[in-house]
């Protein structure tokens, strides 16, 4: 694909104010932890393994959110003891990604705000973020159901950023939304905020406008773009 031509170029940092990160599969690697929780509630309950239930996914919707999709009237039940065994295992589970501490000191050097904005569940965030950073970094955190809409509707960036922008000053020069998905990058160009995609979207899921979004193969060659150093 021709965008991957563009991938790990540098980045102007001239007049960038906020860089809003997503959390699953960009600042955390909670990957693990999700799949250990979700095939051991299927197994407890009886149902199809997870590679045949997430065949049904709706990529504009959360994980919590298709569980409806996924489990029908026991999408409840099921979500609860999910996210039992998520918090009983996740400490042993979860883990940041190389590069992704030097960027998020290189940006508080020079005094960028950061944001988490994620569709996850905050009772989850808001216990596994402290197990991999200080959340005193992080100007403001929005999970799910916070805002209007969640991503990949730019009411979620809106709310984000509310008490510091107007959605009608939002540029992409001011403002970066970081992430792994085309959820992301529909959010942030719904919002006029500029797309980072980081790494392959783990759902294989395709997005539009390839030539608006910034590429990296990963936060190690996106911090060497930031810092000159590739």
């Amino acid at each position: 694909m021709e965008h991957f031509e563009m991938r790990n170029k540098p980045l102007p940092l001239g007049k960038v104010r906020f860089v809003i990160f997503d959390w699953d599969n960009t600042l955390a690697d909670s990957r693990p932890a999700l799949l250990f929780a979700i095939r051991q509630v299927l197994a407890e309950k009886g149902l199809p393994v997870w590679e045949e239930v997430c065949r049904n996914r709706n990529h504009d919707l959360s994980f919590k959110d298709n569980f409806p999709i996924f489990f029908g009237g026991r999408a409840e039940e099921i979500y609860a003891r999910y996210a039992e065994i998520y918090l009983q295992h996740v400490k042993d589970l979860i883990s940041t990604f190389d590069g992704v501490r030097q960027v998020l000191d290189f940006l508080a050097a020079r005094r960028v705000k950061m944001m988490i904005m994620s569709n996850k569940d905050r009772r989850l965030l808001d216990y596994e973020l402290p197990l991999l950073f200080d959340p005193a970094m992080f100007e403001k955190i929005v999970c799910g159901h916070e805002a209007e809409h969640d991503k990949p509707y730019p009411e979620h960036i809106f709310y984000a950023l509310s008490g510091y922008l107007r959605p009608d000053e939002i540029s992409p020069e001011e403002v970066w939304m970081v992430g792994d998905s085309p959820m992301d990058s529909d959010c942030a160009k719904a919002a006029h905020a500029l797309p980072i995609r980081i790494g392959e979207d783990i759902w294989h899921t395709e997005t539009e406008e390839p030539e608006k979004i910034r590429y990296f193969d990963d936060f190690v060659h996106f911090y060497a773009a930031l810092s000159g150093k590739n």
